[in-house]
């Protein structure tokens, strides 16, 4: 029986539920020309009244509701704020994309409400059950955001090539989690970890390395990176935000969960697999971007890359690698987002551009657009004394503390060859002649271009709020780490 107790902790999902779907209902009814400012506006004060639920319900200890399908903790809580603050910037960059588009369609923000949803939903997970239909409810809204500008081929293509892999890729979900379920008998994380403390069957070992390869895929991960380049081109470049921060985040999360908490004891079941995809992805994400192009594309094995670097936390299994990793993606977020609002702003004459080229002579069109994008590509190279370097630093100190030396080495050597590409970038806009000037900037695009730039550029000067915060969150994963 459901209590008002137990239901505190699923209040930010129920606001998002019942809220999408009251913005469907205005956005129906509205009398207003174009809606979509009206729903966008109330969608992200949906996310920020679900932030200030989050923060002032966080759990002191672990909670678990609806018959173990879900629990809260401070990790759940963390993430949850990353994934809400993520979707919040994201719609703020693309509600000035539909008005820029002419496209009136509430519809998107809607969409990007239920993604959320299943978003914070996932790393809550604590059934196999619970985990799946999060991950579906995220997955079904996705794959319409992918193909949502519908009368564009490469949006089409992106959508329906998405669909195709990831239903793949949930097919690899549900069998490794029907095995497992075989030999643990139960579906619950907790009963799992106990049904396999004392040894991981053959069996189960094969369902855990389908239930890793799907969500390797979910956050992108080589060698499940196929789709990410071509989707990032061909989605719309607000929808590429939204895919290269949120939902990578809510699967990086429950990569942690599931392996860290059921698995935690047959570390070395999965330690080789999960080093494996880190140091693939990291190299994936270097080489694979130096002949890129178009700048979505770059940015798609950028995340691939990051995306390896994040996940050397996990592969190092220990609560200081998951508190890098928390860094990480929390830092991860204001350099994404800061990125793609440049690219948003790559207008000539109205119509949007891509290729890289098109930066040439940047720093003379527009010196404010060139500052920011250069402090952005610097912290995703790594370069001290922005926040990308410190993000790097903490992942790489805990794999060098607990003797995991040349995962370090590979790390450093990707990051050597993806400065190339991105200091490749600061060339075109800084020495190269121009070739046309940029539209002006949007106000909501300026404005976070301004705030995620103050943040890469200023965390050198605070960084105590966050580390300890995540500190909190990998004790509450780890208790005994």
């Amino acid at each position: 029986m459901m209590t008002m107790d137990s239901l505190v902790p699923l209040l930010p999902a129920l606001v998002l539920a019942v809220g999408g779907l009251a913005l469907l209902m205005i956005g129906v009814y509205s009398r207003n020309a174009d809606p979509t400012k009206v729903v966008g506006g109330l969608a992200i004060a949906l996310f920020v009244l679900a932030a200030i639920i989050v923060g002032l319900f966080e759990p002191t200890a672990r909670v678990v509701v609806m018959h173990g399908q879900f629990v809260f903790d401070s990790f759940a809580a963390f993430v949850q704020l990353l994934i809400l603050g993520a979707s919040a910037l994201s719609l703020i960059l693309s509600l000035s994309w539909l008005q820029q588009e002419r496209i009136q369609q509430f519809e998107y923000v809607v969409i990007v409400v239920f993604a959320t949803l299943g978003l914070i939903l996932m790393v809550s997970a604590n059934d196999l059950m619970s985990m799946y239909l999060s991950i579906e409810l995220q997955s079904l809204a996705a794959y319409v955001l992918a193909a949502f500008k519908r009368d564009n081929g490469k949006s089409t293509e992106a959508g329906l090539k998405y669909f195709v892999l990831a239903s793949v890729s949930s097919g690899m979900l549900l069998y490794g989690a029907s095995l497992i379920y075989g030999f643990a008998g139960s579906t619950n994380f907790d009963a799992i970890h106990t049904a396999l403390s004392h040894g991981l069957p053959t069996g189960a070992m094969i369902g855990l390395v389908f239930l890793m390869a799907g969500l390797a895929f979910k956050c992108s991960a080589a060698p499940f990176h196929m789709w990410t380049p071509d989707v990032y081109e061909g989605a719309p470049t607000p929808v590429t935000a939204f895919f290269a921060v949120a939902p990578k985040i809510a699967a990086v999360a429950l990569f942690l969960r599931i392996v860290l908490g059921p698995f935690g004891d047959a570390g070395g079941a999965w330690h080789e697999i999960a080093w494996l995809i880190s140091v693939a992805s990291m190299l994936v994400g270097a080489f694979g971007a130096i002949v890129q192009k178009n700048i979505k594309r770059l940015m798609a094995y950028s995340s691939i890359g990051h995306m390896g670097y994040a996940l050397v936390g996990l592969a190092v299994g220990t609560a200081e690698g998951v508190r890098g990793v928390l860094i990480y993606l929390a830092l991860y977020i204001f350099m994404n987002v800061g990125t793609f609002a440049v690219i948003l702003a790559m207008r000539q004459r109205g119509k949007a551009v891509e290729a890289i080229s098109d930066l040439a002579g940047l720093s003379r069109s527009n010196p404010f657009l060139a500052i920011t994008l250069t402090i952005f590509v610097f912290s995703m190279a790594g370069i001290p004394p922005l926040a990308g370097f410190f993000s790097k630093l903490y992942i790489f100190k805990a794999a060098i503390d607990q003797g995991f030396i040349w995962i370090s080495v590979i790390g450093v050597v990707s990051s050597v060859v993806s400065a190339y590409y991105y200091i490749r970038i600061v060339k075109i806009v800084w020495f190269d002649e121009p070739v046309d000037h940029f539209d002006a900037v949007t106000p909501a695009n300026s404005l976070i271009l301004w705030g995620t730039a103050a943040v890469t550029l200023l965390y050198i000067f605070l960084p105590a709020p966050l580390i300890l915060a995540a500190e909190s969150a990998a004790k509450a994963l780890l208790p005994g780490g």
